[in-house]
């Protein structure tokens, strides 16, 4: 159940997110918020690069308290910035909820 749940806010609920709040460009929203999960990529740095016992937050670089503050700064910024910025900040709550559910 905990995986169904993680890859449903990982996938299905950014389209939910765009068409509510992004009816007129919901596509391109869409495909901008799935692009913010190249931000996995600082996966590729840890040893073993997947553990499913292990919490992403503030383990990986790109999952710090720092990147966060640096997320939340770009929603401050336009188009497309800002919803890269809410992706990404998604992307950190996705991966809290499954660490809560570890």
């Amino acid at each position: 159940m905990q995986s169904l749940i993680h890859y449903f806010l990982h996938f299905g609920f950014p389209l939910v997110i765009a068409l509510v709040f992004f009816k007129k460009d919901w596509k391109k929203t869409y495909l901008i918020l799935l692009a913010t999960m190249l931000v996995d990529l600082d996966h590729l740095f840890a040893n073993p690069i997947f553990d499913p016992g292990r919490c992403s937050i503030n383990f990986h670089f790109l999952h710090t308290y720092y990147a966060m503050g640096f997320y939340v700064a770009l929603l401050f910024l336009k188009k497309p910035f800002r919803i890269i910025g809410i992706g990404l900040l998604f992307h950190m709550l996705t991966d809290y909820i499954d660490c809560l559910m570890m």
